[in-house]
């Protein structure tokens, strides 16, 4: 993308300040330090969605990227679902430049194929609870699981939370429409406990591609978790993989996207909303996707030249209906995200339904949502 956009300003500088790996905290502060001391970097890249809504946009941090949609017509580039999630008060906030899905179950061929198992079963609760014991009467761990991160489990709680209540229910456990303390809520913790039950029993040791190894090896069956798991087949070069939508998914798009938006006191803002306009292009968001193993936010891209996984990805981003992830910060507060997280981390340890029930429902009204 920056190619593309010096072809177009030739005499800009692109500085990349970013840190490096490590602790996120540390590049989280040196962000929060330079925007409350006015000293911004142009932009920065952060998951669109409410957590950075909240973050940035309502305490007054962002400028409004209305002119900028105007300009390049990104209201018709990108699904108005997705419009709503990048935006606070009716106006856009940030460019997503690209999606992930979360919302992936994905498995060993061999595996199934040994055991004569269709994929087609596991679409509700009842079949994959069938499957797993058909898998541990062979002596297999039906669920690969490692979240020794503790933002795996409440992965994979929210896409248990989306096949029991459905895209809408889901929708607003966020908006306080939907009750934290109802029984679709028990019933989905209950639907979770027996998913972790079936995991492998060193899961708390594990990180997800740790465990996502244990499918490679035929260790473990089946695993649900993003489509950065594609990438990380591609990457160990193992093709005996397929993939399904987890119980209760089917035609729902749990999605995360990383954005760009524009802060208050920008040292270059006219040339950032330029440089924005790249970020939502078509060629630009193209030219990510393939280096990230992801999707366009756009859905007018070509996929010609993506791989299969990533192709039936951006058919169902046209089709299906498109929620947001917690974990990853589109659906909640970082506030609400991290009381939720503790609160599904405690119930991985205790089992208590009631107990962690009582912990969700608090977060939200901890969050202002719930009454």
């Amino acid at each position: 993308m920056s190619g593309q956009f010096h072809a177009q300003h030739p005499d800009a500088v692109i500085v990349n300040a970013t840190l490096g790996p490590g602790d996120a905290s540390v590049t989280e502060a040196t962000l929060r330090n330079r925007i409350l001391a006015a000293d911004p970097p142009d932009s920065f890249q952060a998951r669109a969605g409410e957590g950075f809504n909240r973050t940035w946009v309502a305490t007054g941090f962002m400028e409004p990227l209305d002119d900028v949609y105007e300009k390049y017509g990104f209201h018709d580039a990108f699904p108005p679902r997705l419009l709503e999630i990048v935006s606070h008060e009716g106006h856009p906030y940030s460019v997503p430049v690209n999606i992930h899905r979360a919302n992936v179950l994905w498995y060993n061929k061999a595996l199934f194929d040994a055991n004569r198992i269709d994929p087609a079963t596991l679409g509700t609760f009842e079949g994959w609870r069938a499957v797993a014991e058909t898998l541990e009467a062979a002596g297999v761990a039906p669920l690969a699981l490692g979240d020794n991160a503790p933002w795996v489990t409440s992965h994979l709680f929210e896409v248990v939370l989306i096949g029991t209540l459905g895209s809408d229910a889901y929708n607003g456990l966020w908006t306080g429409q939907t009750d934290w303390n109802g029984t679709a809520v028990t019933q989905a913790l209950e639907n979770f406990r027996m998913m972790v039950g079936c995991a492998n029993p060193d899961h708390s040791n594990l990180t997800w591609d740790q465990a996502n190894q244990l499918v490679i090896e035929g260790k473990a069956a089946m695993t649900i978790m993003g489509d950065w798991v594609d990438s990380d087949y591609v990457a160990k070069g193992f093709t005996g993989y397929g993939w399904a939508a987890p119980p209760g998914n089917e035609g729902v798009y749990d999605a995360l996207s990383d954005g760009f938006g524009l802060p208050k006191n920008s040292p270059h803002p006219e040339l950032m909303k330029e440089f924005l306009g790249v970020l939502g292009s078509k060629e630009g968001q193209e030219t990510f996707a393939k280096l990230t193993g992801s999707i366009c936010a756009r859905t007018d891209c070509d996929y010609s030249d993506f791989d299969s996984y990533l192709q039936s990805s951006a058919a169902a981003w046209k089709t299906d209906t498109i929620v947001p992830s917690v974990a990853s910060g589109a659906a909640a507060s970082e506030t609400w995200t991290a009381n939720l997280i503790e609160a599904v981390g405690e119930f991985v340890t205790n089992g208590n339904v009631a107990a962690a029930q009582g912990a969700l429902a608090q977060a939200c009204v901890d969050a202002g949502v719930c009454q």
